[in-house]
């Protein structure tokens, strides 16, 4: 709702100076073509006037006037009936100065000049019509022009108000994946932590003693610095384009032993058999953020208990293929629809029918693991389980 105000409000206003600079532009051509025609003008019947000698052939569209000092007037045959101006000829007559002076009539009317010559008075007069002509149809074009550019104008401006603002969409939508990846993140961590750390207070007040404590102190400890990372990674996550891409070896085999540690009371509490199978005699060494493949395979694991049934199981198996370390997420629990294979890593997806949402941590998972220059298959068939297979380059040296 912000954004759309904001790109109607640049776009109004970027539309509106365009069109002021082109009527303004349009208002100086349209002075500029009067004012050249006006002094066309006055050049001409001067020009005339002063070299006018028989009323019997003036330029074109211009007559003549003569009138002689007993008050008889010569003009140029076929003259305008509403022609000379005789109250122009009279002052000028009278001893008054050169006069021009305008006639009304159709299309613009005419111009005349009136002055004394000798013991005549001479008026010439030109006809405006080819000024007015002239006049209309450089307005004509200006209007069209002005249409155009307000087209052009509208156009224009709403696709500066999109560019405009295009920095602010983004980080309207980073901030907003943001919040949701935040909220999804911690939330398994804290979970965690809650966990732990009533399970330490169930100790202490049963009397525990040091040695019996210590494990879960460690295990508290394990979880608030793993939290701490996440944290971390999130926020260095949201800062588009500043991520360190600085990455280091990362022992994968230990990075699922951590993670099904963590999970291991969880797994417990619901029946649930969670086993890891490290590859045998293969490197499980990749190069990236432990912090973040780590949030990749609690994700996995998570999504897996979460849709395995009391008695089901759960593995995490380590291998190789070639050149990549392979780990596979395998579960035998409600397994997913094939239909549902790519829309599993949707943020938010609903499966097929809407009976299942899939929420954000597979969504996640890919762009992390995608960002490691790696692949993330999903597999599963309808009450038989699931299986996910990540793929990444082994480090090499």
């Amino acid at each position: 709702m912000l954004l759309s105000r904001a790109r109607r409000l640049i776009a109004l206003q970027t539309a509106a100076a365009i069109t002021v600079s082109l009527l303004v532009l349009g208002g100086l051509v349209l002075a500029v073509v009067t004012h050249s025609q006006k002094v066309a003008a006055a050049t001409l019947l001067r020009q005339t006037a002063a070299s006018a000698e028989d009323v019997r052939d003036p330029p074109p569209d211009m007559w003549i006037f003569v009138e002689d000092s007993r008050g008889g007037i010569r003009a140029t045959p076929g003259a305008p009936g509403r022609l000379p101006d005789r109250d122009a000829l009279q002052r000028v007559r009278a001893g008054g100065t050169d006069e021009t002076t305008g006639i009304a009539g159709r299309e613009g009317g005419y111009l005349a000049l009136t002055r004394r010559r000798g013991n005549r008075t001479v008026q010439v007069v030109m006809s405006r019509h080819e000024q007015h002509d002239e006049r209309e149809r450089v307005l004509g074009a200006l209007v069209i022009g002005e249409l155009v550019g307000l087209l052009i104008a509208a156009l224009s401006a709403a696709l500066l108000a999109r560019r405009a603002t295009a920095p602010l969409a983004d980080a309207l939508a980073r901030q907003r994946r943001f919040v949701a990846d935040a909220s999804h993140e911690l939330r398994t961590p804290l979970t965690q932590l809650h966990t732990r750390a009533q399970l330490l207070q169930m100790d202490l007040r049963a009397g525990a003693g040091l040695a019996d404590v210590t494990a879960d102190v460690d295990r508290l400890v394990t979880g608030t610095r793993h939290l701490g990372e996440v944290v971390e990674d999130l926020l260095l996550s949201s800062q588009a384009g500043r991520r360190d891409d600085a990455r280091a070896p990362v022992d994968l085999t230990g990075v699922a032993a951590d993670v099904i540690a963590d999970q291991a009371n969880r797994a417990r509490e619901q029946d649930v058999d969670l086993t890891l199978l490290p590859g045998a005699g293969t490197s499980s060494m990749v190069l990236g953020h432990e912090a973040a493949l780590r949030r990749v395979l609690t994700a996995l694991v998570d999504n897996a208990l979460s849709h395995t049934p009391p008695g089901g199981h759960v593995r995490v198996e380590l291998g190789a293929d070639g050149a990549l370390v392979t780990v596979v997420v395998r579960d035998d629990g409600t397994g997913f629809d094939p239909a549902d294979t790519e829309r599993l890593f949707a943020r938010f997806a609903r499966g097929h029918g809407d009976h299942r949402r899939f929420g954000l941590g597979l969504a996640l998972a890919r762009e992390v693991i995608v960002g490691h220059g790696g692949t993330i298959e999903a597999w599963g068939r309808p009450g038989e389980g699931a299986a996910f297979t990540i793929r990444l380059p082994a480090a090499t040296g």
